[in-house]
């Protein structure tokens, strides 16, 4: 696979998780929720899959937070309490 096509699955899929993760939280049955929690998981391993690949072929990008940034955020949230 090339990188677009991965790119553009990868979107999709993340896409796919959305409408699942909401399925799930909005689920009036445990039948329902049950299914849409099993569709999350499988896409959810899918996602990783590519995600994996994409990394090791050099094509995924993340950066690395500052540790002040992290210290920033974390701080902010512990006065909220």
């Amino acid at each position: 696979m090339d990188k677009e096509l991965m790119e553009k699955h990868l979107l999709i899929v993340k896409g796919v998780c959305d409408l699942y993760l909401h399925g799930t939280i909005e689920s009036t049955t445990a039948e329902v929720h049950s299914a849409f929690k099993d569709a999350l998981n499988k896409s959810l391993d899918i996602q990783n899959k590519l995600y994996n690949l994409m990394s090791e072929k050099g094509w995924y990008h993340t950066d690395t937070a500052e540790q002040t940034k992290i210290e920033t955020v974390k701080q902010k949230f512990s006065n909220s309490n």
